[in-house]
């Protein structure tokens, strides 16, 4: 009964999102502090952070698949990620795309060369598909950074996943009563969800007068679009654990998991972040 009755104990007191929250939020703040440096002291200090970042995302999702007996070549998957991240702050969206293939086609030939089978076809797939989902989707970070007003597209476009993820798990632990897909995450509500528009929409709003000097309007319509992808994005990557049998892609950032972790939202969230400043506001100088 003692055993009983301390194991209920335990569990009135953990906490319902499954955090260690003081960790959590200390680590965040130190990410955010890291990008905000980077950012504003010199741009370029950005796209070593983001090469660094999609690294590590590599990495984590090659051990993950790799339980599964697939092994994507490593190598040039870094290489190319470098190559797609660089020529896109460089060069602009067709060397986004025409990177994005040379690195396909790399990682291709480079598992063939190593042997073939259907091993090779399902390693080479693997390598394909971790190339589109980390560097190639990072790229349009990179499209927003070279702009001569960068350096507020991209903070608006991190505060907009920083506040659809911190509004949704305020509201979720707060109120969260109705899961919104627990087959994939039993933890996430339709009331969290709520909470990710309302400040998503009131981060949009703000960024894109205070920052633009754009109609509250627009952003709020890209704040509630930024949830949604922000959290499509969460949930593939959910859906993608589960089926590995994992809980997080690595163990990089106390609190938070791995870097792809933290990466998954934003990922879906940069092309349409990108496509809606480009299409709506002209491009200033600083």
């Amino acid at each position: 009964m003692a055993d009983l009755a301390g194991a209920d104990a335990v569990q009135r007191t953990a906490p319902r999102a499954g955090r260690n929250l003081p960790l959590a939020v200390a680590v965040g703040l130190g990410l955010l502090t890291l990008v905000l440096l980077s950012l504003f002291v010199r741009k370029e200090l950005f796209l070593v952070l983001a090469v660094v970042a999609c690294g590590a995302a590599l990495y984590e999702l090659t051990q993950a698949v790799g339980r599964r007996g697939i092994h994507p070549p490593l190598l040039p998957m870094l290489v190319g990620s470098t190559g797609i991240l660089v020529s896109s702050y460089v060069s602009g969206a067709e060397a986004l795309y025409v990177a994005f293939l040379l690195t396909a086609g790399g990682v291709v030939v480079w598992r063939v060369l190593d042997g073939s089978g259907p091993a090779a076809v399902r390693d080479a797939a693997a390598g394909t598909f971790a190339t589109a989902y980390v560097p190639f989707m990072g790229g349009f970070v990179m499209l927003m950074l070279a702009e001569a007003d960068g350096p507020r597209r991209v903070l608006l476009f991190v505060l907009l996943a920083v506040a659809s993820d911190t509004g949704g798990y305020v509201a979720g632990v707060l109120a969260g009563r109705h899961p919104l897909a627990p087959s994939v995450s039993p933890k996430k509500t339709w009331e969290g969800l709520g909470g990710s528009v309302v400040l998503a929409s009131v981060v949009g709003a703000v960024g894109l007068v205070w920052g633009f000097g754009a109609s509250p309007a627009l952003g709020v319509l890209l704040g509630v679009a930024a949830v949604l992808t922000s959290t499509i994005g969460d949930l593939a990557e959910s859906l993608l654990k589960r089926d590995l049998e994992l809980k997080d892609m690595g163990t990089l950032l106390p609190g938070h998991g791995g870097v792809l972790d933290r990466l998954d939202s934003l990922l879906l969230t940069a092309p349409l972040v990108y496509v809606v400043l480009l299409m709506a506001l002209p491009v200033v100088g600083d």
